[in-house]
């Protein structure tokens, strides 16, 4: 009954949007039409129970536009509109995720507002997953709801914006009792179901369930992180790969080439690798390469860097990371990573240590002031 309802409640949620309801309103109707299900509900659905919350959340909505008599134009309009017809069986989640997703939003405010609406996370949940107190993302939510008061959507917007925010939900991981990369990978297999013919779509699904099949290998039993190249193959989920190969390999097909599926491209290569030492760097250059004639992006280049440093030596890896500016993430653990294959312990260490101080979570601190002792300790 849970997971049904929680299918169910973003898509009335969208259909309420689509005929052209306040986002904040609409969301109230439907959380009440909820509240009459569990109690209406206790043997089960009926028939069909998408209608009957779509006509309970929709009396729900007439009730406060009656209440309001600024309103009352509106409130005729809907009153008197004809009942629903074929059209309300559509899916209507990409319309609910891109108006989640307006560019008037901040990402934060964005991610916050994608997983209450469309993933059905109650404000708790989402607080406790981002680690901020529950009245602090009450309110984030809030304000978004009121930036887009008055907003239309008849259509979906841009769906890079879109992709953009659930590539910002998966890469949140997990936290807590919230596996916010299962959530990302849930929403973004509704999305690919309401719009099967976007190659770019397949493809950050294809992403996502190619990373997110090395979860179980990604730390020790006692929270220590494990870098890519140390992990336990065997532990990685065989059949999520095979998946994620199958997804791209569908959208490459097509022909509409874009970064999310050389994303994905380069990491179906990693995970192919049955150890380490037979991973195809020259291949994944070549891809960093293409992504990066793609998007500017200096992740990119970072991550270009490392590849480059496999296939042609550490110093060839040092010279394209020297374009790459060192204020970004991860910059100085990378150039540790490459002082050290090219031997310069000393410069290694430094940049180990400044790693560790720049580090976002405790885990990759961990790791990274390890690295440094390893190589003091010769």
């Amino acid at each position: 009954m849970d997971e049904l309802i929680r299918t169910l409640a973003p898509q009335v949620l969208g259909a309420l949007v689509r005929r052209g309801a306040d986002f904040a309103t609409a969301e109230d109707a439907v959380q009440e039409a909820l509240v009459e299900a569990v109690r209406r509900w206790p043997d089960g659905a009926p028939d069909d129970p998408k209608a009957w919350l779509l006509r309970v959340a929709g009396r729900k909505l007439i009730d406060v536009q009656r209440s309001e008599a600024a309103r009352r134009r509106r409130e005729e309009r809907v009153h008197d509109e004809p009942p629903p017809g074929p059209t309300e069986q559509s899916d209507d989640t990409l319309l609910l995720l891109s108006r989640c997703c307006h560019p008037a939003l901040s990402p934060a405010s964005a991610v916050a507002l994608t997983l209450r609406a469309v993933g059905g996370l109650t404000t708790a949940q989402i607080a406790r997953a981002f680690l901020v107190p529950e009245a602090t993302m009450a309110q984030r939510i809030s304000r978004a709801k009121r930036t887009l008061a008055g907003e239309r959507f008849g259509t979906p917007g841009d769906v890079r914006a879109v992709l953009h925010v659930l590539y910002l939900i998966f890469n949140e991981g997990f936290t807590g009792e919230i596996s916010l990369a299962g959530e990302a990978i849930r929403l973004t297999r509704q999305l690919a179901a309401a719009e099967p013919g976007d190659p770019e779509i397949a493809g950050l699904l294809a992403l996502m369930l190619l990373h997110h099949a090395r979860r179980d290998a990604r730390y020790t039993a006692d929270g220590q992180l494990v870098p890519l190249d140390e992990q336990d193959r065997t532990r990685w989920d065989t059949a999520m790969i095979t998946e994620g190969v199958d997804v791209l390999q569908t959208a490459l097909s097509r022909d509409r080439f874009g970064e999310y599926q050389a994303q994905a491209a380069i990491a179906a290569l990693h995970d192919d690798a049955p150890v380490a030492a037979e991973t195809d760097w020259p291949q994944i250059l070549e891809w960093y390469d293409e992504l990066a004639r793609l998007t500017d992006n200096p992740v990119v280049a970072l991550n270009r860097a490392v590849a480059v440093g496999q296939v042609d030596g550490p110093r060839a890896g040092l010279a394209a990371l020297a374009d790459v500016d060192p204020r970004l993430a991860r910059w100085d653990a990378v150039a540790a990573h490459l002082h050290e294959r090219a031997g310069d312990t000393e410069r290694a260490i430094r940049h180990y240590t400044v790693a560790a101080d720049r580090a976002t979570s405790s885990a990759e601190r961990t790791h990274l002031i390890m690295q440094a002792a390893r190589l003091r300790t010769g």
